[in-house]
């Protein structure tokens, strides 16, 4: 079994990320063809160990393991303590690689501890979550949020690899695997029409999970991902086009506390959002905005926002960290395959489309 290598190029290093179903069983081999040492440490949740532990070490065995709280409300900076004192009890040291298995929250979690554990120390991504696999485990951002805001504590501390296997998705919950799927969408409207095309075709083969399929999207999410990171590792230019829903998407996850979105969902309203406003402005022609809409709508229903106030959702975009200098930049699609940045989208417009998705004035 040969995976598709798909090499990262990031300031410090290049490092790969290998996508293939199954490629876990064999995580030594391809540990050791990027170059990782052999003092290793996994960390994961007790829900995702539940599921693959038993995986992980037969494919390390040995391998010492530590389990931290999951989920976005454990995504603090407390978790982080939590995860310093496990390493320091084991003695992990900068010879040390510390192997994040779970979704989006671990690997975020676990790679900041890495960032900063004795100033850094080496990480590898093993993600769970089809969400994690096409799009948190890729680029080197790591962090864990504020109560005011999303994200707003981090680092960059690109990995020494990515291990991408497919097969690991068959474990997740229906729920999961449509919010990553939203992400994938994502990367369909902002970079590839075929890609987006091939969603909506295949939709049915999707959610029954076939490898061929499911590894066929994956692959192509890395590879958009990809490109975008090694052109702008630090997001002070293209990179900004990977939040394509997100500025809405992290103000709503804000507001409930993230408790009732999964982040993909967040995401999907987001690019609804940003859709109505592309295409309000005459960027989105009615034929792709419908597409898009109706491609989230055979997804699956998203849960209610109709409880929400507009101001207390624009009160979260102002705290988001893609506001600078005062101005919020926002990413609006310019047809499927293609977006632009603006930094001119006003509060009335913001409401009006927010009203769109069910958010009360």
């Amino acid at each position: 079994m040969q995976p598709t290598r798909i090499n990262i190029r990031s300031a410090t290093h290049t490092y790969p990320v290998f996508v293939a179903h199954g490629v876990v069983d064999h995580i030594a081999r391809w540990l050791a063809a990027a170059g990782v040492g052999t003092r290793r440490l996994l960390l994961s949740s007790p829900t995702v160990w539940k599921r693959h532990g038993e995986t992980l070490m037969a494919a390390l065995p040995g391998v010492e393991h530590l389990l931290v709280p999951d989920g976005e409300r454990s995504k603090t900076l407390q978790t982080v303590a939590r995860i310093y004192e496990s390493l320091i009890r084991v003695g992990a040291d900068r010879q040390s690689t510390i192997i994040a298995v779970g979704g989006g929250v671990i690997g975020d979690t676990v790679g900041f501890a890495a960032a900063t554990y004795l100033r850094g120390v080496d990480l590898v991504h093993v993600p769970t979550t089809l969400l994690a696999q096409v799009d948190s485990s890729i680029g080197g951002k790591v962090g864990v949020n504020h109560a005011l805001g999303k994200n707003l504590i981090g680092a960059f501390h690109p990995p020494a690899a990515v291990i991408a296997d497919p097969r690991l998705l068959d474990t997740l919950p229906k729920r999961e695997f449509r919010a990553g799927l939203y992400e994938v969408v994502k990367y369909g409207v902002i970079a590839s029409r075929a890609l987006f095309e091939r969603i909506a075709i295949d939709l049915p083969r999707i959610f029954a999970r076939e490898p061929d399929v499911i590894t066929e999207i994956v692959t192509a999410s890395c590879w958009i991902k990809a490109e975008v990171v090694a052109a702008d590792e630090r997001e002070t230019g293209r990179r900004r086009v990977l939040n394509f829903g997100h500025t809405t998407g992290h103000a709503l996850e804000a507001v409930t506390h993230y408790r009732r979105l999964r982040h993909g969902e967040a995401v999907a309203y987001g690019m609804l959002v940003a859709a109505h406003i592309g295409a309000s402005r005459g960027l989105l022609d009615s034929d792709d905005h419908t597409a898009l809409t109706d491609l989230i709508g055979r997804m699956g229903p998203l849960p209610a926002v109709t409880d929400l106030s507009a101001s207390a959702v624009l009160a979260a975009m102002r705290r988001d960290k893609k506001v600078v200098a005062g101005r919020l930049h926002v990413v609006l699609p310019n047809g499927i395959g293609d977006t632009v940045i603006v930094d001119d989208v006003t509060e009335k417009d913001m409401r009006r489309a927010l009203r769109a998705i069910g958010v009360r004035a």
